[in-house]
């Protein structure tokens, strides 16, 4: 099993992840071969919290082009985390 380090990669700070906050739903980038499982157990040893579900996504990469040269942007996985009532991940307060 992978440490909780491995499979969270960093919070996602957007409009509508605050929003979702808001409902005690969290959004983080992980990696891309981590299942639910090791999400939830990354989650609830790092921020001591309860984790009810998780829900995840797999983003492709954006083209992008720099000058002449054509590329694209990594692909991603991100995962939505839902907390039992009451429980809170401080680094989302406050932003």
């Amino acid at each position: 099993m992978r440490s909780p380090y491995d499979v969270l990669k960093k919070p996602v700070i957007t409009e509508r992840s605050m929003d979702l906050a808001q409902e005690n739903k969290y959004t983080f980038v992980v990696e891309p071969k981590a299942n639910k499982i090791e999400i939830k157990h990354a989650v609830e040893q790092l921020f001591n919290v309860k984790v009810l579900d998780v829900h995840t996504m797999n983003v492709k990469g954006k083209p992008k082009r720099m000058g002449k040269y054509a590329g694209r942007t990594a692909d991603k996985k991100k995962a939505i985390v839902t907390l039992k009532e009451g429980d809170k991940i401080e680094i989302f307060e406050g932003v």
